[in-house]
């Protein structure tokens, strides 16, 4: 079975590939910078092009088909994105498959009915996939709104937490591991530098700002460790929700925010209503393989419905 076949997991810190063979085995994988599917901002679809360059670049052979999981993505944007995808890595319309990255993650994990997904990375989202291919979706607000338990939610509440201490104190005090923690992650210890970042920075660069709140954590920061119990409060509670609303199956978590500490993960098991999975999964490698199941030119795949 001839060809190659391109599977993206595009995230808003990073955006990671793989190219699987017609025998399923996978021949390359890669990194590129990370983006979203907010093709209506003119920043987020330069991001978008961006990757999908660097993906085109890195690629040392031509791919006959691909499919992508792209964060923040919405059917508006398929056209514009389809497009992209066309003209940098040269393949039709008719042989591209995109969705959002957790969808992709589901169907790589269930089949249609048969559990719940929470994915928390820079953003957080939960899905149920319906048996008939239609979606239930909790959270998934954004950064803005809420994103609860995921980095960024992480990142904000605690640099929300130490300026509140410096207001009142005039210094981090009993918050200065956080503090430090946080000022090497920006490179500087300024008020105007953390606005800088923050503000300046997209909603990958802040979600990344979780990684030093957990290395707080670890060194004894009492705010920061109570801060990733709460998150993995938050990321249970949609599991709980989906389980009442669309029925007790597992629940699988996933996502960069539970590798921050153990504790996120033990907060989950203790306070889900349900069953827990934590698995191991490859959103690239998972995509290329369901491209070579959509678009092989064997019959009895080329009819797959995702």
């Amino acid at each position: 079975m001839a060809g190659f076949f391109l599977g993206g997991d595009i995230g808003g810190t990073a955006s990671r590939f793989a190219v699987a063979d017609g025998t399923g085995a996978i021949v390359e994988r890669g990194v590129a910078p990370g983006a979203t599917g907010h093709t209506f901002n003119a920043t987020a679809r330069a991001e978008l092009v961006r990757s999908i360059e660097q993906i085109a670049a890195s690629l040392t052979r031509p791919v006959d088909a691909a499919v992508l999981g792209l964060t923040g993505y919405g059917p508006r944007a398929r056209s514009d994105i389809e497009a992209i995808i066309g003209h940098h890595l040269g393949v039709v319309p008719e042989r591209i498959f995109v969705s959002d990255d957790i969808e992709l993650a589901f169907r790589a994990l269930f089949q249609p009915g048969k559990g719940h997904l929470v994915s928390a990375g820079t953003g957080s989202i939960a899905v149920h996939l319906r048996e008939d291919g239609s979606i239930f979706r909790i959270g998934g607000r954004g950064i803005l709104i809420d994103d609860a338990g995921a980095g960024a939610w992480i990142a904000l509440a605690a640099v929300r937490a130490l300026y509140r201490r410096i207001d009142e104190t005039g210094s981090p005090g009993d918050m200065q591991t956080l503090a430090n923690a946080l000022y090497a992650a920006i490179g500087a210890d300024d008020w105007s530098d953390m606005r800088s970042f923050i503000y300046g920075g997209d909603r990958g660069r802040i979600g990344a700002l979780a990684r030093p709140v957990a290395e707080a954590a670890r060194a004894g920061d009492i705010f920061a460790q109570n801060l990733l119990v709460e998150a993995g409060h938050a990321l249970a509670r949609l599991g709980n929700i989906l389980i009442q609303r669309a029925g007790p199956h597992p629940v699988a978590f996933i996502g960069g925010v539970l590798k921050l500490d153990p504790v996120i993960a033990d907060t989950i098991r203790r306070e889900l209503a349900g069953e827990a999975l934590f698995p191991v999964l490859d959103q690239a490698e998972g995509a290329a393989r369901l491209a070579l199941s959509l678009f092989s030119d064997n019959p009895a795949k080329s009819g797959s419905n995702p």
